[in-house]
């Protein structure tokens, strides 16, 4: 019999290598690389026949239309987990959990299952409807958040485990739960597998047993992973491809406020956000991002800076803030776009970005020196998205570019503005989708004006509909133009020349 050879399998990414190394080829991570002993040999092939012999049948196809056995979607009660989701739970998928320890997983988690499982106990006879699986706590440590979360009453079942035999052998049952939690995949192992829990095998091997099992019997499966320091998931990225919904937890621990985002959903949309709150009773959902997302900023419907002064200054307005009106998912979503430009003392500017990408601010940068005159790119710049919430989507380059500007010229952007548009290479700004969505929230929160692209007469009725008096901005040197200082600015020897701007 030939002697089982042993491989090397990356912690990383999951590329196998013959021999151990201090680098993977794969994904160049170092000292990433950890022995593993096959399972069993693969087979050579199937040969002619060889279904036969094998017992193998025949797969019975079915049509797109037919009836379903499975039930309708299960709503927890939580609007901002239900609306991440797709609208709720559905029946056999699996649900993968992620972020950095602490944030509140585990606990959104528990809430979840003590809103779906009954008050009081089960009856006789009757299915329990949540189960929490934990491999990292004991049975009282998760009965002690349940009392301060106020969930002790509900009929979760908990148990303490890490063995998958073990666990499938109590789901795989006609009375199984409709929602099982297991917290956390790293921790489950296989006995059948030589590896340490937490390896790429023994994730790879423990999650592909229990969504078969979940698959099978119809309950929803929810695991809760672990986070590298890079902010993805432990373990292989195959693990992401094998269910149904991958959600990411963001936000800073010393923050109270959480945001969950759907990375990938098959039964919904994604980039989908829900946003909680953090307090001493567990998280709370904020059902009004937008307003939480502006808090600290003057009031929209309020007059230009410096009429409600007592003094006659500029209080309450700042340089370098700008509204931007996004879209994350399906919900139009207000943030407050913050830019400080200051002289460079280094020879090298520096540039630190907090909430967006930072390749993306260079090309700004160089669009503002290039195509407007500006010596932006010249300067220190601190760009952040205020809130913790990072923001993905080209039509933010208008607000930051407002920012950045508002920020140099130090002139503030209105108050009761909101900008949005993409950027290109020539300058020009290009339109957006969602418009009349973002106008509508823009408007409920009290804001009189945008500055947006318009190039069709129907994008300006959709503003005169929602209430807001629209600016259009065609090139980025009309931005420039808008920002104009009203006074002589304090010395900034780096932006000399200037385009559209009166002496």
């Amino acid at each position: 019999m030939a002697r089982t050879q042993a491989r090397f399998a990356c912690q990383q990414c999951g590329a196998v290598h013959p021999k151990w190394t201090g680098r993977c080829d794969g994904c160049g991570a170092w000292n990433s690389l950890i022995e593993e002993l096959p399972r069993e040999a693969l087979p050579s092939g199937l040969g002619k026949g060889a279904g036969d012999r094998r017992g193998s049948r025949a797969l019975g196809f079915v049509g797109l239309t037919g009836p379903s056995l499975l039930p309708p979607r299960r709503q927890t009660g939580i609007a901002e987990f239900d609306r991440v989701c797709g609208g709720g739970f559905v029946a056999g998928s699996a649900i993968l959990v992620g972020g950095d320890p602490g944030i509140g997983k585990s606990t959104l988690l528990l809430q979840a299952a003590a809103a779906i499982a009954p008050l009081g106990g089960l009856s006789s006879g009757q299915t329990a409807s949540a189960a929490y699986v934990t491999g990292e706590e004991a049975i009282d440590q998760v009965r002690l958040r349940a009392e301060r979360l106020g969930v002790a009453t509900s009929s979760v079942l908990l148990a303490a485990a890490s063995n998958v035999r073990d666990i499938i052998a109590s789901l795989d049952r006609e009375d199984a739960p409709g929602l099982v939690v297991i917290d956390s995949i790293q921790t489950m192992y296989l006995d059948t597998l030589d590896s340490a829990p937490g390896t790429v095998s023994q994730v790879r091997a423990a999650a592909q047993e229990l969504i078969r099992v979940a698959k099978r019997r119809g309950f929803v499966l929810v695991l809760v992973g672990h986070v590298t320091k890079e902010g993805v998931i432990a373990g292989p990225r195959v693990l992401e491809h094998m269910v149904d919904t991958v959600l990411y937890f963001e936000g800073e621990r010393g923050h109270q406020f959480r945001i969950l985002r759907a990375v990938k959903n098959r039964f919904g949309a994604t980039d989908e956000i829900g946003v909680f709150e953090m307090s001493d009773c567990g998280l709370v959902e904020v059902p009004n991002p937008s307003a939480l997302f502006l808090a600290g900023r003057p009031t929209a419907g309020a007059k230009v800076a410096g009429d409600n002064a007592p003094d006659g200054s500029s209080a309450g307005q700042v340089s370098g803030s700008a509204v931007f009106a996004g879209m994350e998912g399906t919900r139009p979503v207000l943030v407050e776009v913050q830019a400080l430009v200051a002289p460079a003392v280094l020879g090298t500017p520096r540039r630190a970005v907090v909430g967006w990408d930072g390749t993306r601010l260079a090309m700004i940068t160089a669009v503002l020196d290039a195509r407007c005159g500006l010596s932006v790119g010249a300067n220190d710049i601190y760009l952040n998205i205020a809130g913790g919430l990072r923001i993905v989507e080209p039509a933010a380059d208008l607000a930051v570019a407002a920012a950045l500007v508002s920020a140099l010229r130090e002139t503030p952007v209105p108050a009761d503005t909101v900008v949005f548009g993409e950027i290109a290479l020539s300058g020009d700004v290009r339109p957006v989708g969602h418009t009349e969505a973002r106008l509508k929230e823009a408007a409920k929160l009290g804001f009189t004006k945008a500055w947006m692209p318009i190039r069709r007469g129907r994008r300006r009725e959709q503003a005169v509909a929602a209430g807001l008096e629209t600016a259009a901005i065609g090139h980025l040197s009309e931005l420039v133009e808008r920002l104009a200082p009203k006074r002589a600015p304090r010395s900034q020897p780096l932006d000399r020349r200037r385009i559209g701007v009166a002496s």
